[in-house]
């Protein structure tokens, strides 16, 4: 199977409590994306994406304009994998 292109994301900042998860699963149904949204007990929110390098850019980038005042800090890891997601969710 190809490779895709990944990227994991935190979100730092007012990021829980806000409507965050919904809105990435909202703006995912935009873009051609796998993968999930979840809160982490420190107060960020973790998004893993994955599909084409355009496609998961502008994913985490409409995102990040979505709650952009909800969002101080954003960190993202990208890499290249087999796919490991199908859709997008909210964990």
């Amino acid at each position: 199977m190809p490779e895709v292109h990944h990227e994991t994301v935190y979100f730092t900042g007012r990021v829980q409590g806000v409507g965050f998860r919904y809105a990435a699963h909202e703006v995912a149904r935009e873009f051609e994306v796998a993968g999930f949204v979840c809160n982490l007990p420190d107060g960020r929110v973790h998004l893993e994406a994955e599909g084409t390098p355009e496609e998961v850019e502008a994913f985490v980038a409409a995102v990040g304009e979505r709650m952009h005042g909800f969002v101080r800090k954003v960190d993202r890891v990208p890499s290249r994998r087999s796919p490991q997601f199908s859709g997008f969710m909210i964990r």
